[in-house]
């Protein structure tokens, strides 16, 4: 698909959630970025603020099979992956896949359930398959995790470990709307706008499986000069590096940077990969990799500080 095609593309995609979905421009790009790059996001943000719209809306504009999981304390692997059931009549085994086989699923609040059921997802993210009783079942070609989750100083919340975050591509924070944003979603509500019924909004498809894929492999094979390989790798080793971090980047981050930036420029129409696209999406790919030592917490010193000073540290190819 050429260049121009590409950004058309993206544009006609971003319109379309607009019908549903007011402001975030900044995380709905970053979200079409994780799409093409062929990763995983995690959606933070307080309740309110338009994450499950956010999912829905975009698996409606794609023509995706889109799925939800509430996770709750009391959920159970089995719940998300599926189990074998005893059919007496046949004698025999069947499967009943759970709700992880779908398109785009939404996995919703993934902090308000323990590790063991947060870990079913790990296998599905990294492989796209899920062992059910020892058996392996392939997940879609398209399968794409939009988790949220609150931020973790409510109650009722589990920390993801890290082995967890790391396979998400991106950790996209949804903050309030502006406010011209918010009375626009009020001037909605008063219009009878229902969040449940996207197709009275006039959300439609504008692009289908085979179109992402297209989006996806054109994504990939957007040139990426080795200066711009290069200071990628060198962004991930020296957030190792970084004195006020306990955990860096790992080599998974870097070949994610490279992969949202290749995106990234790819949506916006260009035909190689700038360094600008690299240090956009930073933030949003290394936040929930980098640990912060103790001692630099208690000085109220954030992910978000910590990519700035990589990012101002490490020389930008010229």
């Amino acid at each position: 698909m050429p260049a121009p095609d590409l950004a058309r593309a993206a544009a006609r995609l971003e319109a379309e959630v607009g019908k549903a979905v007011v402001g975030q421009r900044g995380p709905v790009a970053e979200l079409l970025a994780a799409l093409l790059a062929g990763g995983h996001v995690l959606l933070e943000g307080v309740p309110g603020v338009a994450k499950t719209l956010l999912a829905k809306t975009l698996a409606r504009a794609l023509d995706l099979r889109f799925g939800r999981i509430q996770f709750t304390p009391d959920l159970m692997p089995a719940d998300v992956l599926g189990t074998s059931v005893f059919r007496a009549d046949r004698g025999e085994f069947e499967l009943r896949r759970g709700p992880i086989f779908t398109e785009v699923l939404l996995a919703d609040e993934v902090n308000r359930t323990p590790p063991k059921t947060q870990a079913a997802l790990l296998e599905a993210m990294e492989e796209g398959q899920a062992t059910i009783d020892g058996q392996r079942q392939p997940l879609p070609d398209v399968f794409f995790v939009i988790a949220t989750q609150n931020p973790l100083e409510y109650e009722g919340t589990y920390p993801l470990p890290e082995a967890q975050t790391d396979r998400f591509l991106m950790k996209i924070r949804i903050d309030y709307p502006a406010a011209e944003e918010e009375a626009e979603i009020l001037r909605r509500a008063a219009a009878g706008f229902q969040a449940h019924d996207l197709a009275a909004a006039g959300v439609a498809a504008v692009l289908s499986r085979d179109d992402l894929l297209a989006l996806r492999a054109r994504a990939r094979a957007l040139p990426a000069a080795p200066p711009l390989v290069d200071y990628v790798a060198r962004l991930v080793r020296a957030s190792r590096e970084l004195p006020r971090a306990r955990l860096g980047a790992s080599p998974r981050a870097g070949v994610g940077l490279l992969a949202a930036a290749r995106a990234r420029a790819a949506l916006r129409g260009a035909e190689w990969l700038d360094p600008d696209d690299v240090k956009a999406l930073a933030a949003p790919v290394l936040r929930h990799r980098l640990v912060l030592r103790p001692e630099a917490e208690l000085e109220g010193a954030t992910p978000e500080d910590l990519v700035r000073e990589l990012l101002e540290g490490v020389e930008v190819p010229r």
